[in-house]
């Protein structure tokens, strides 16, 4: 069990409960070791019940014990337009540590009435679920060692090193599928001068932003990384130059209209500068992809900065 995802493991754990336990849809909420608690597997779950269950586990595994509610939305502090919902959960807990939690409720027969566990099968229920919690927290600590081996430290953004394997990845397929493949290399403008006016710890939290807004301006199957500094990369799959320029302005309009550190009471402003390039219109090679990218940046950077540039163009 401990090579399998997560997913897999919450989708057995469920399958246990519905098979020995009394409701007829029951769901897996884990704690995520970093991050916020996933809904991991269900059945029979309406889906605008999905974050109230999300809620609810996430409280039993805070507090390590099982509980009920009469009212699974209300004690959420949700509105839901239909009767009380009653619902149940089970801690799973590993290593001196509550990992997730076993929801059950019975959305298609709304009750007022907590489902109850006698004692017996509350003790056999933590006796069989104990090697299932088990593999949940060794499949939730193995996808977060290979997250943590490609994800940017600061901003969660993936890394160089993910970003040369996605390229070398991409690339094949481009070649193999006739598709062009384009990369965007954006680099912020003024952020030394920034660091310097407002200091290292701000500039990082402005780090942050950015990866933000860019990773918002791109689709999911685009791959955002930080490639070093205040330098970003987007890998751009089945996206001729043309459409890559578009996302690039995109982009840079976006972070230049952006107000960092405007929770902290700031306005603080700043622009980008960006290079495009794109196999095969503009490079033959995807290992030449990278620079030709960076060399189109610092085109821009010696043009005013706050633009955009296409590899091979005309500046």
């Amino acid at each position: 069990g401990a090579a399998l995802a997560p997913g897999p493991v919450g989708e057995a754990i469920v399958d246990r409960a519905v098979a020995w336990l009394p409701a007829p849809s029951w769901s897996v909420v884990a704690a995520d070791l970093v991050g916020e608690p996933t809904l991991l597997a269900s059945t029979q779950l309406p889906r605008e019940l999905e974050r109230s269950v999300i809620n609810f586990g996430a409280k039993v595994t805070h507090a390590g014990r099982g509980a009920g509610t009469r009212d699974l939305t209300g004690d959420d502090g949700r509105e839901f337009a239909g009767p009380s919902v009653a619902a149940i959960a089970v801690p799973l807990p590993c290593r001196g540590r509550t990992v997730g939690a076993v929801v059950g409720v019975d959305a298609h027969n709304p009750s007022s009435r907590v489902p109850e566990l006698p004692d017996s099968v509350r003790n056999a229920l933590s006796l069989l679920l104990e090697p299932a919690a088990l593999a949940l927290d060794n499949a939730s600590r193995m996808q977060r060692t290979q997250r943590l081996a490609v994800t940017d430290d600061l901003t969660q953004l993936f890394n160089s090193r993910y970003l040369s394997e996605v390229l070398r990845r991409e690339g094949r397929r481009a070649v193999r599928t006739r598709q062009p493949l384009s990369l965007l290399f954006i680099d912020l403008d003024g952020f030394k001068e920034f660091n310097n006016t407002y200091g290292h710890q701000r500039g990082s939290r402005v780090l942050v932003e950015a990866g933000a807004v860019i990773r918002n301006c791109v689709r999911a199957t685009d791959v955002v990384a930080r490639f070093g500094g205040d330098e970003f990369s987007v890998v751009l799959p089945n996206t001729g130059s043309d459409r890559a320029m578009a996302v690039a302005d995109r982009v840079r309009t976006r972070l230049s209209s952006h107000r960092f550190l405007a929770s902290e009471g700031f306005n603080c402003r700043l622009t980008a500068s960006a290079g495009v390039a794109t196999l095969p219109e503009v490079v033959p090679t995807v290992d030449r992809l990278l620079q030709a990218a960076d060399d189109a940046m610092y085109r821009v950077k010696a043009h005013g900065k706050n633009g955009i540039q296409l590899a091979g163009a005309v500046a």
